[in-house]
């Protein structure tokens, strides 16, 4: 059963879930509108455990097993949950794993903590098909500019989507929101090695989006691992080998 942590003012209920064993602990940062039970992150949680290794995962705010609603949800709402959770669970440094949205929460959260709790920075990242700064890049960007008229005006689009028969809730609040989180547009310090796996048939994070993030970790030691036939997901047997290996390596 997931353990109840309460954050922000609005005291909303973040579910999580912790597993014990020898460090530097793993911590899961998952995507937008997926949860900390979805494929990769169970895998990985299997590989704690036969190893054992310490294990954090959480759903955000509006996601999964926590409280709230998901149309309420911004990068700032998402990546506090995240820091509560971090700051409350973690004694040592340990290594994000940020999936998709959660790539971006996690360089968020890194650069937080390098600088207000430098004892739990992390000490390695991985990231897999990081949507660093997609309010802006990968949705507004992308927008025709009928549909950002629309979004302004009602303060939200139903965009479609290929992993749920529900559509996506894309507000302008989240979109207003994550202007104040960009990362692309300076140098990103994150302290650590960092892992990226990135799939070149990735239809939501293009594979030159990896490559401009590379750009922009200039000061840490960085991998690229590009996929030529992964998609957006990467939870093919094959892909969790890479993702399983690559946390076991960077920790």
């Amino acid at each position: 059963m997931p353990q109840s942590v309460t954050v922000g003012q609005d005291a909303r209920s973040i579910a999580v879930l912790s597993r014990e064993g020898k460090g530097p602990p793993v911590v899961w940062l998952g995507g937008f509108k997926s949860d900390m039970r979805a494929t990769k992150a169970t895998a990985i949680d299997e590989w704690a455990e036969a190893n054992g290794r310490a294990f954090l995962r959480f759903d955000y705010s509006g996601h999964g097993e926590s409280g709230g609603t998901f149309e309420e949800g911004t990068i700032s709402r998402w990546l506090e949950d995240a820091l509560t959770v971090i700051e409350r669970f973690v004694k040592e440094r340990p290594v994000f794993v940020g999936s998709s949205m959660g790539g971006w929460i996690s360089l968020l959260a890194a650069r937080h903590v390098l600088e207000k709790r430098p004892a739990i920075a992390p000490a390695g990242i991985v990231l897999i098909a990081p949507a660093v700064d997609m309010t802006e890049e990968l949705m507004w960007a992308r927008f025709p500019e009928e549909l950002r008229r629309n979004v302004q005006e009602t303060g939200v689009y139903h965009r479609p989507s290929a992993y749920s028969d529900d559509p996506y809730p894309i507000t302008w609040k989240l979109i207003e929101d994550g202007r104040r989180h960009l990362l692309l547009r300076q140098p990103i310090k994150t302290g650590c090695p960092v892992h990226i796996l990135q799939g070149m048939e990735d239809p939501d994070v293009p594979w030159n989006h990896a490559l401009q993030l590379v750009e922009h970790l200039p000061g840490d030691s960085v991998s690229l691992t590009l996929i030529k036939d992964g998609d957006h997901r990467l939870s093919r047997p094959e892909d969790i080998e890479r993702l399983i290996a690559a946390v076991a390596a960077i920790a």
